[in-house]
């Protein structure tokens, strides 16, 4: 039996969805579909963007990581929800439960704070395009995606702390699909409200800091859209922003609910369905967003798909 800070359990077990086996089984299928789509898409969007010269772009950069993002944390989650639907062992021991949830915290942390560079790329493209090849230099790419990354990693860090230092001696049942910040609280035998203060301020901060920087770059966005003459200028303008802000909506919308709310809200079924489309749907939807609203990803796929079929042709 393993002892960490005095805990006195040595596994979890993951009860979060479904009790017949109609339904688990149900949902698995849903979900290996789901999963498979989001692999085959994610993919897809990094090839499409390795390959097209013209895609090689601060926009696509920072779309290829949201991919390879995407793809990461869904693959924290998804198979070992997958597993639990279709066995009856729903047993995961302390180090996969706390990599669980280091690993899917780093990620989601990751992609909030590249969705914000993902805004500041658009505020710079539409409010100072001339001066967008010099701003937007590879440098300051790399900058900001290695800024998103160690934010993630700083904030995962620091919740595995707070979560480490609980002590766990009652139940071992988590009455969710994965190990998740809020359920696991749940089972601590100690007084947690320091414990849950420390991450409610860390998730808040992060959030508000990402949002203010969204909203800034998006109110700057559309004072100068309004500005425009042209009607076509304003359309293509739109356009260029209308996958990223519905991505942004999706993801922060399901976020806020979840996480930013008081303990007396907490609703078992209400944050299940959210925590299921966070984690499971919105990384097979972004590539959707991002390529079914952009001609450019939409032409890359057929030219790449042209020039394989026209090599076939000739061997």
């Amino acid at each position: 039996m393993r002892t960490w800070n005095n805990t006195k359990i040595s596994n979890f077990i993951l009860m979060g969805l479904g009790d017949s086996a109609e339904m688990q089984l149900a949902l698995s299928l849903l979900f290996l579909l789901i999963y498979l789509t989001t692999v085959l898409g994610n993919l897809c969007m990094i090839m499409i963007i390795r390959l097209d010269l013209q895609l090689h772009t601060p926009m696509y950069f920072f779309l290829t990581h949201l991919s390879f993002i995407d793809l990461s944390y869904s693959t924290v989650i998804t198979p070992k929800t997958l597993q639990n639907l279709l066995t009856s062992n729903k047993n995961i021991s302390f180090t996969g439960c706390f990599s669980q949830l280091y690993f899917f915290v780093l990620f989601a942390g990751a992609e909030i704070f590249l969705l914000s560079a993902m805004a500041y790329d658009r505020y710079v493209a539409i409010c100072k395009p001339l001066q967008y090849p010099i701003i937007m230099s590879s440098r300051l790419c790399w900058t900001l995606l290695v800024g998103s990354y160690v934010a993630g990693l700083l904030e995962s860090s620091v919740n595995i702390i707070c979560m480490s230092r609980l002590t766990f001696c009652h139940s071992n049942i988590i009455h969710h699909f994965f190990c998740d910040i809020t359920p696991m609280i749940a089972l601590s035998c100690k007084d947690t409200n320091d414990t849950e203060m420390m991450i409610f301020i860390l998730a808040g901060s992060t959030l508000m800091l990402s949002l203010i920087t969204i909203a800034m770059s998006y109110v700057s966005i559309l004072s100068t859209i309004l500005k425009m003459k042209s009607t076509s200028g304003k359309q293509k303008a739109f356009s260029t922003c209308a996958s990223h802000l519905l991505g942004v909506t999706v993801f922060y919308g399901t976020m806020i609910f979840t996480y930013l709310k008081p303990k007396k809200s907490y609703s078992l079924g209400k944050d299940q369905v959210a925590s299921v489309f966070y984690t499971i749907v919105i990384p097979m939807l972004n590539p959707l967003i991002y390529s079914l609203r952009n001609k450019e990803v939409k032409n890359a796929f057929f030219q790449v798909m042209l020039k394989r079929m026209g090599s076939r042709q000739l061997k």
